[in-house]
């Protein structure tokens, strides 16, 4: 795909709504479709996989930035807990239930192997 204005940015990525909104408010013209549910489910994969790597990224460095990064994780996990007729609550009360009979990683315990006992 060539571009057709020199100053002209190309994404081809998933944004969140307000997006465009904001562009135009910058002087700028942005050029949206709304995707189908299939196509949006794995761009919501991809989206989660992109906050991820941001979230690693500051991860310990900066308080803020990660609160940010962790909210991002977050509203896209909603996204796709929303796309397939999930509830947030829903996924906390699963999650409790396994930190419950499987634990949390408050401990920090780091498996290093197993083997029979004898």
């Amino acid at each position: 795909m060539s571009k057709k204005y020199p100053d002209e940015e190309v994404y081809n990525k998933l944004v969140r709504d307000r997006i465009p909104e904001i562009i135009e408010r910058d002087g700028k013209v942005s050029e949206t479709r709304i995707l189908s549910k299939e196509e949006l489910i794995p761009l919501l994969g991809e989206k989660l996989d992109e906050e991820v790597r941001e979230l690693l990224e500051v991860l310990g460095t900066d308080r803020e930035e990660t609160i940010k990064e962790m909210s991002d994780v977050l509203e896209v996990l909603r996204s796709l807990a929303e796309e397939q007729s999930m509830e947030m609550s829903e996924i906390e009360e699963v999650m409790e239930e396994r930190a419950e009979k499987r634990g949390r990683f408050k401990q920090g315990i780091f498996l290093e192997k197993t083997r029979k006992n004898e």
